[in-house]
């Protein structure tokens, strides 16, 4: 796709240290690192907080050491709370991003016949989970369509919201397959005019770009600590507004640590997000979560909300140049996921051919987009992500190996 407004390679403004940074970095230096989409690389105090905790664990014991550690524990919360612009009572840690998004839908009281109101480009495992409530309790599923330069018709969906006053909205800040970003904020503000329940998959632009959850008017979101924000793997959040906490949302599994057993019938949510969690923790992991979100912030979230997604228009504008490539990001606004094709490729050998460069990607089939791919009429792609470490030296080295790739 050649129709998006990128096609010209923009340098960054040259407004972090990026040398500093790399130096922060351990994995910098060892591979050109385009897929922090799928896992960006570690910072070194990020690694330096798990790995203290788990040498403390060695020589004092698992409960012990996170007695020891409560206070930066509950630094997890303050962080991400920063991070998002909310309170840490709103903030309840998950093992994924995925586990956050399923124990937030199966507070609803969900009923045959209820609408779920979501767009074509929602997260693979979201769709799923529609699909999955839809055959157990015979929900419906409605799609707001997309405009013609991509993204979701926000008028069209606001129609949708008057017409069928859906049990939820869904929506995906950005969509793994595609650099797309979704005007949330947008489809948030005639949710509340409806009063109608929001959830919001931020998995992609929690540390890509600021999300704040006041102004995107979510009543849930979801997110990663291990993509943009370069937190360690098996570790997410989910915010939870004040409404629904009052309004008595739980888990459908509520366990001891979100729940007090107060007598042999009856138990007693916590009153904050933590009715969403559960009893067991990797705590090492959730200190190393808290570290990725506060390196973010001091590196400052507003620089790197312009750094990165340049990097990825420099990359898109090369990339669109070479003959036989055809980028597929479509929209008004791109952030740092650069998706394309190359002709006469098959999937795995073209990325093994990059990963045989030192190139760290990742690819992404239909069956992770159904509605976007069969509008593209492509059956696979290979996604690349820079982020604000990575350096404009690295973007034209990856685009002079995939225009060799392309002449072969």
């Amino acid at each position: 796709m050649r129709d998006h407004s990128s096609t010209s390679v923009r340098t960054p403004e040259p407004l972090l240290n990026v040398a500093a940074l790399r130096a922060d970095t351990p994995g910098a230096e060892r591979v050109v690192h385009f897929n922090n989409a799928g896992c960006g690389l570690l910072a070194a105090p990020v690694l330096s907080a798990m790995l203290d905790h788990l040498n403390l664990e060695a020589v004092m014991g698992g409960y012990e050491a996170a007695a020891a550690r409560a206070e930066q524990v509950r630094g997890f919360y303050t962080e991400i709370a920063a991070l998002i612009n909310c309170t840490p009572d709103n903030i309840a840690f998950s093992g994924s991003a995925t586990h956050a998004y399923s124990t937030a839908l199966s507070s609803i009281p969900f009923e045959a016949g209820d609408v779920i109101l979501t767009t074509r480009n929602d997260f693979i495992s979201n769709q799923i989970a529609f699909l999955s409530l839809r055959k157990r309790y015979g929900v419906r599923i409605v799609y707001a369509p997309d405009t013609p330069e991509g993204g979701v018709n926000v008028a069209a969906m606001a129609e949708l919201m008057r017409a069928h006053r859906p049990r939820l909205v869904s929506a995906t800040h950005i969509p793994t397959n595609s650099g797309l970003v979704q005007p949330v904020a947008e489809i948030g503000r005639h949710c509340r005019e409806l009063d109608l329940l929001y959830l919001v998959d931020a998995c992609q632009s929690v540390g890509q770009y600021p999300v704040d959850v006041a102004e995107i008017g979510c009543d849930l979101l979801t997110a990663t600590c291990r993509k943009f924000l370069r937190g360690p793997r098996a570790t997410g959040f989910l915010y939870v507004s004040d409404r629904v906490l009052r309004a008595g949302y739980e888990p459908l599994f509520i366990d001891m640590h979100g729940s007090r057993w107060v007598e042999p019938g009856r138990y007693q949510p916590a009153e904050t997000a933590a009715r969403f969690e559960e009893w067991e923790f990797p705590y090492a992991s959730v200190l190393g979560s808290a570290a990725a979100a506060r390196y973010a912030r001091e590196v400052g979230v507003d620089a790197i909300a312009r750094r990165t997604p340049a990097l990825a228009a420099r990359l898109r504008g090369l990339l669109d140049a070479i003959p036989g490539v055809r980028t597929l990001d479509r929209g008004p606004e791109l952030g740092a996921l650069v998706t394309f094709e190359i002709a006469g490729w098959e999937a795995q050998p073209f990325k093994a051919a990059m990963d045989a460069r030192g190139i760290n990607s990742a690819l992404s089939f239909r069956e992770f987009a159904q509605f976007d791919f069969g509008d593209k009429d492509v059956d696979w792609c290979l996604r690349l992500s820079p982020h604000y470490y990575n350096t404009e030296e690295e973007v034209d080295l990856v685009a002079a190996t995939v225009a060799e790739f392309a002449g072969h």
